[in-house]
């Protein structure tokens, strides 16, 4: 089985990195797709568009140019690996879940225990919770066995 990942949340740890690893060391066939995850760069993502003195503008402007590639690699995606990290609020990997579910696209959160609370409706929705990202490699593995 050929399946797209998308990689959705948390860009301060290197996570992504060992999903797409451990995956290749199993030699899974998945094509792996994230949003843009240079903070600079996608903040400044809406810039070409014009310099706004406004600090919420700028935001604006610049979520609607990152939304047309996160947007279409989701809708396009088999399943989507959703992570949480433990320093910042990830608002966007909660929307990206959300989208998900509305589309009826499997997703796989992943996340400590200490916020299953504040998350609790994201993993009701999702088909698997994971803490680690060995644990999602296995899942992976299951997935694409043949």
């Amino acid at each position: 089985m050929s399946l797209t990942v998308y990689l959705s949340g948390e860009i301060h740890s290197d996570w992504r990195d060992e999903i797409i690893q451990g995956a290749s060391k199993k030699n899974l066939n998945i094509n792996f797709t994230s949003a843009i995850t240079n903070h600079e760069a996608s903040d400044a993502a809406g810039d070409v568009l014009g310099k706004e003195d406004n600090p919420f503008w700028r935001d604006h402007k610049s979520a609607k140019v990152n939304a047309i590639r996160t947007k279409t690699l989701i809708e396009n995606c088999d399943l989507m690996i959703v992570r949480f990290g433990e320093k910042y609020k990830q608002w966007n990997a909660a929307f990206d879940a959300g989208y998900c579910a509305a589309l009826a696209t499997p997703y796989i959160t992943l996340h400590a225990e200490d916020i299953i609370h504040p998350l609790k409706e994201v993993d009701a929705a999702a088909l698997a919770w994971a803490t680690t990202t060995e644990q999602v490699i296995e899942i992976l593995q299951y997935i694409c066995k043949q």
